[in-house]
């Protein structure tokens, strides 16, 4: 699976620059773009486009009104330009554009797909990453132990804020341990829960942003809720169903 070819990687490279694909999909690009030097150099003009559009391009808050129409998900419906991007560039609809004029496709799909950037996105497109690397390199926890008497006063000392830490083991959410981290080159407290035989991971860090509603979404094959309250940034990730991770952070946000 990950033996793709370069027409593969670019019809679903901005899929992946998305966060959109799956897991195996995921990983057969980014091992072909680890040895192509050619899909290598479009990708990194695509990245240099994301970021000049979203340092750019201004952000707005949808209405609260709009914000309850939205499927429970967070996804808005496909507008037609979105549609039609879709037709242009999905399901082989590039065969009648000549390879030159990839490139300019793709760019012309990230400007339109970021004229409404969404703010909250790269910290939650870090913290499935961290979530996947603390499962891949065996560094889940730097304090191991359910004992929150135990891990909150770990962090003392490593933080500039004291982030909250409650065991939830009667309600079936033992805690499991606490590590440092980093998104978006900011410190984080991540906290580890489990579920049956399911890893959750809890970022937390500060923020000027003002209070925010829980929020559910996945990415990359990985769930995740997210909130924001009383300037701090929760973010919770994990394979776990929707419904039950959910419930973990309405846990969380009422405290013991």
């Amino acid at each position: 699976m990950n033996d793709i070819g370069c027409k593969s990687c670019r019809e679903w490279l901005h899929g992946y620059l998305d966060n959109e694909l799956e897991v195996s999909a995921a990983t057969a690009v980014a091992e072909h773009l680890r040895h192509c030097a050619e899909c290598a150099r479009e990708y990194a003009e695509a990245r240099s486009l994301i970021a000049k559009v979203k340092a750019h391009t201004p952000y707005h808050v949808a209405p609260q009104a709009l914000a309850r129409r939205l499927p429970v998900g967070g996804q808005a419906p496909a507008s037609p330009r979105a549609g039609l991007l879709q037709r242009l560039l999905g399901g082989g609809g590039m065969r009648w554009l000549a390879p030159g004029f990839s490139s300019l496709a793709l760019a012309l799909s990230l400007v339109l797909y970021l004229a409404a950037p969404s703010s909250e996105r790269p910290w939650l497109e870090e913290a499935v990453s961290s979530h996947v690397r603390s499962l891949m390199v065996d560094h889940l926890n730097d304090v191991a132990s359910s004992d929150r008497h135990t891990v909150k006063p770990w962090f003392t000392g490593k933080l500039d804020f004291a982030p909250p830490v409650f065991d939830f083991s009667e309600q079936g959410y033992p805690l499991l341990g606490g590590r440092l981290d980093y998104l978006q080159q900011q410190s984080a407290a991540a906290l580890t829960y489990g579920r049956a035989r399911h890893l959750i991971n809890l970022f937390i860090l500060p923020t000027t942003d003002s209070d925010a509603a829980l929020q559910r979404l996945s990415l990359r094959g990985y769930n995740l809720v997210a909130w924001r309250h009383n300037h701090l940034r929760f973010i919770l990730v994990s394979d776990l169903e929707q419904g039950e991770l959910e419930a973990l952070g309405r846990l969380i946000q009422k405290g013991p």
